[in-house]
């Protein structure tokens, strides 16, 4: 009979079968290899599910907002703040606005929120208020508002957490943050400008964070007309919003009419069921959306590293396993199975290991944001609106997982399947494969990383037209995440050539470190995935650290300094308001030694004061015409062309202005033209803008001793510039102009048309830090020039940045002296407070994962090594030779792994953060990531040599063993 060798029907999923079963049983025989295997994919999939989770739970539904945001209501009103008929609020957002043309038309009359509400609905009303309430000998500020809060209306915007209602006109409601702020119980009475109330009940608003300090009154009993006259100086700090009750929706077609008349609506039915495309229409570019592809492509990247991680880890875990079932596959194939059975026992141990880590490791990672966000919900914090799991990408970070796990097993099984069985049957173990052609492919694949991250970098930094960033923005993040990919894939086919190179020039070192060496150069083969695997956590940590860094940074660089740190200016005027020039109206004046001795008196903390001069308009009526340029004015005596409005400006020579795009943004904020003290030019701190005194006002506001040639150019009729973009040739022009013409209207506001210019001889001596003035003048230059000053302000220079306390104790005396209520003394802090705790935290958890990649992976390693310890022990070696080999062999290998990963990570993060333009330029950590360089190889090693068994067991060495 011929013997028929025609496949089976059905066998190769019989055999599938039965690799399944095998691998089972291998899994279980061999659980804490196991264990360890599926800790090694479960964390990085449990990280990611948590935080795709964590910041989709950020982002506020349009469900939410309507619930938060309006309550049972329909519809919310509020002014627009609008300049012409083109602005457009967005459908969700009603604070957000974008507009085809940036300047006022003139023409244009807003509508008042209130008459443009429609007939049928039943209206209510929320004022905010800024009132003040008495802590200790100090008044301070206190955010109010005017509602019906308990109003059925309001359900979900306002909850009653604990107390009760107020029965009576003296009974309020308070948010947690009042009740801290201020040491208060409920039942127990504040003191306000606008009266005496009992705290009776808790209450949360889902718009605020429950440690903010509120205060929630009812209809009558604090009214706009009261706080403005007890507790808000300033007209416009009562704002009401509108909000309707009734069963007709508003619609997107009436919202885009009433923002013509300036009024901004938020829709309950325009934000569940939104309009379409073409009932938006053209919708305007809104400023942040630079920063939004940027951080799409940034967490792009650090998503590719995420699950780039989970495939390497994984690689490492199954090629150590792979090791140890060497000689059980050789009998498996020697018994006649086919190489496809011998790579799908592996394979099979791939998808049963992976499966289960992926499962645990989504389910980990949801519950754990699960609990952050209750956690955060129930502490009332607005971070967190609500609990989102993204579904997709939770499967998708599954699915990734468990594809690279069956990759990352594919490979050692195709490695065993290959070798031959007799071998096997003898050694027991894989060959190292020493071939030059993974170094050859390394080489290749990192040519190309540098050449794609290149051809990213350019593309995102050529260019300024917002319209052709975006348009490349899909590019450039394929070829930059692309690169980042790429370089980590070309380092770990490099890694065995790293070894060698390393481990070739360790004679010098001690028997551990030489033995350790030696021993990853023989045994490459358990010695690179280890290494791999540290590469990956430590370029995914080092990412993340330069993002971060570069965003800390940006936001130092770019701190508003109203005055130099630690200095505060005090107003010397009891009425009036405070212009770019100086303080114009007609208050009566303040003695500035009185400013200076109370302060004195409520802080212990002053170093010194200085009475400032400025220009002073106290004769300007806002509203009437503007004199014509070449007209005599009485305003300001015999000099033609200025008015009793006129106020001063350095121009910007041709040459010095900062270069900016068709769209108003900055081309680089590196240019020395674009950054300096009084930039953007125009700005309002608290500093007069043109100071006019001596060399005493000149070195308060330097911070430090001016230079002769800054006093010799003051004192013969010149002006000392903050910022050398207002100087050219040694000449600045002063331009005198009117505030009641505006010409147009431009990116940092109003530009108004010179009407007389004065060219003076001109130094630059830039404070200390950028704060916000033109110069300083000397006060026969400034008679000579027809500009008007007198004494404005008092310039504190503290020695240390008070604390709530004691800004309180001087706001409290200062508005006795001035007569306002709630005048607040506000402190330059600076930009240099500590936020590198921020880094340190991100050391700490790069730290940890790198180190647990670390630690498992060298568990693994030195597992598979045991036999050679055991060979060592049998030959007479001291268990401390024994425990210094583990740990040497674990320095070398979190040494190798972190050095390549943090050169793999900070490169890709440094170019994308310059290619995407969301900060001044790239942050890189250098202390910080030196910490983690030196943190992760020695604590690798010292807990390698600490857990490391001291005594082993006697016992037959098997062949290959």
């Amino acid at each position: 009979m011929a013997l028929d060798l025609k496949p089976v029907p059905g066998g190769r999923r019989h055999s599938f079968r039965v690799a399944m079963r095998m691998a089972r049983r291998d899994i279980r025989r061999h659980r804490g290899r196991s264990l360890l295997i599926i800790l090694l994919i479960m964390l990085p999939v449990a990280g990611m599910s948590g935080a795709a989770t964590l910041a989709q739970s950020m982002q506020e539904t349009p469900a939410e907002r309507a619930r938060f945001q309006l309550g049972n209501t329909q519809a919310r009103f509020r002014d627009m703040h609008a300049y012409n008929t083109e602005m457009v609020q967005d459908h969700v957002v009603d604070t957000t606005y974008g507009t085809t043309r940036s300047d006022p038309d003139p023409d244009f009359t807003p509508t008042s929120p209130k008459d443009a509400i429609p007939a049928g609905y039943q209206v209510l009303t929320e004022t905010q208020l800024t009132l003040t309430a008495r802590v200790g000998a100090a008044d301070v500020r206190l955010m109010s508002k005017e509602v019906d809060a308990l109003n059925p209306a309001f359900a979900g915007k306002y909850t009653l957490m604990e107390g009760r209602a107020p029965e009576t006109a003296d009974e309020v409601l308070v948010s947690r943050g009042l009740l801290e702020r201020f040491s208060l119980k409920l039942g127990e009475k504040l003191t306000t400008s606008a009266g005496t109330f009992a705290a009776v009940g808790k209450l949360r608003d889902a718009t605020y964070s429950d440690g903010n300090a509120i205060l929630f009154l009812r209809q009558g009993q604090g009214t706009p007309e009261e706080a403005a006259g007890a507790g808000a100086p300033q007209a416009g700090t009562a704002e009401t919003l509108y909000y309707l009750v009734g069963p007709e929706p508003v619609t997107w077609a009436q919202i885009r009419e009433l923002n013509r008349a300036g009024v901004a609506v938020l829709s309950r039915s325009v934000a569940l069921d939104p309009p379409s495309r073409a009932e938006l229409g053209d919708t305007p570019v809104y400023a942040y959306a630079p920063q939004l592809w940027g951080s799409y492509l940034i967490g792009g990247l650090i998503g590719a590293l995420a699950l780039l991680e989970v495939g390497l880890l994984a690689g490492a875990a199954f090629a150590v396993g792979a090791k140890r079932q060497v000689r059980e596959l050789a009998l498996l194939a020697a018994s006649g199975a086919e190489a496809t059975t011998v790579r799908a026992v592996v394979t099979a141990a791939g998808l049963w290991l992976g499966a289960v880590a992926v499962v645990c490791g989504a389910v980990l990672g949801t519950a754990g944001a699960a609990a952050v966000v209750a956690a955060a919900r129930y502490q009332g914090s607005v971070r967190l609106p609500g609990f989102h799991p993204d579904s997709l990408l939770i499967a998708a970070a599954m699915a990734m997982g468990l594809l690279a796990c069956a990759l990352a097993a594919l490979v050692p099984a195709r490695q065993v399947a290959r070798q031959a069985v007799l071998g096997a049957l003898k050694s027991g173990r894989v060959p190292s494969v020493t071939g030059r052609w993974p170094a050859r492919i390394g080489v290749i694949l990192l040519a190309l990383a540098v050449l794609l991250l290149a051809s990213g970098a350019c593309l995102g930094l050529v260019g300024d037209e917002l319209e052709v960033l975006m348009s490349r923005a899909p590019l450039v993040a394929g070829l930059m995440i692309g690169g980042a990919v790429l370089t980590v894939t070309a380092l770990v086919l490099l890694t065995g050539s790293f070894v060698a190179l390393l481990t070739s020039r360790t004679g010098w070192l001690p028997l551990p470190l030489r033995m350790a060496a030696r021993d990853s150069a023989r045994n490459r083969s358990r010695t690179v995935p280890a290494v791999a695997a540290i590469l990956a956590a430590a370029t995914l940590a080092s990412a993340v650290m330069v993002v971060a860094a570069s965003q800390l940074e940006d936001d130092k660089s770019t701190h508003f300094w109203s005055a130099l740190k630690n200095q505060a200016v005090v107003g010397l005027t009891d009425a009036g308001s405070m212009t770019a020039a100086g303080y114009a109206g007609g208050g009566a004046p303040i003695d500035a030694k009185t400013i200076e001795a109370t302060l004195q008196r409520e802080l212990g903390t002053v170093s010194w004061t200085q009475a400032l001069h400025a220009a002073v308009t106290p004769d300007c009526i806002m509203g009437s015409v503007p004199p014509d340029a070449s007209a005599e004015s009485s305003g300001t005596g015999d000099t033609p062309g200025l008015s009793a409005c006129t106020q001063y400006r350095l121009a910007i020579p041709q040459g010095n202005a900062c270069p900016v795009t068709t769209d108003g943004r900055t081309k680089d904020a590196s240019d020395w033209r674009c950054q300096g003290a009084m930039y953007p030019p125009g700005i309002v701190g608290q500093l007069p803008q043109l100071i006019v005194g001596g060399a005493d006002e000149l070195r308060a506001v330097l911070g430090r001793e001016p230079g002769a040639a800054a006093l010799a150019v003051l004192d013969h009729g010149g002006i000392v510039a903050s910022n050398r973009i207002f100087v050219g040739d040694g000449r600045a022009t002063l331009q005198g102009y009117d505030i009641r013409a505006p010409v147009k209207w431009g990116p940092n506001g109003p530009v108004y048309e010179s009407v007389k210019d004065h060219a003076v001889a001109a130094v630059v001596e830039a404070p200390e830090d950028p704060a916000p003035y033109y110069g300083v003048i000397s006060p026969d230059t400034a008679s000579s020039l027809g500009i008007r000053f007198d004494e404005t302000s008092v310039l504190v220079q503290l020695s240390e940045t008070p604390g709530a306390a004691d800004t309180d104790k001087a706001a409290s005396a200062l508005a006795e002296i001035h007569g306002i209520q709630g005048i607040g003394f506000r402190v330059e802090e600076g930009n240099d407070r500590d936020d590198s705790y921020w880094l340190w935290l991100i050391v700490g958890l790069s730290a940890l994962i790198t180190l647990s990649a670390a630690g498992i992976t060298t568990g693994l390693a030195l597992a598979d090594a045991r036999s050679d310890h055991m060979t060592l022990a049998g030959v007479g070696a001291p268990p401390r030779l024994r425990k210094a080999l583990a740990g040497g062999q674990a320095l070398m290998t979190a040494a190798l792994g972190t050095m390549l990963g943090l050169a793999a990570g900070v490169v890709p993060a440094a170019l994308v953060v310059a290619a995407t333009r969301m900060y001044a330029a790239p942050e890189i950590p250098w202390l910080q990531l030196l910490a983690l360089l030196i943190a992760v190889p020695l604590t690798g090693s010292a807990l390698a040599w600490l857990f490391t068994r001291a005594r082993l067991p006697m016992s037959r060495r098997t062949a290959g063993g």
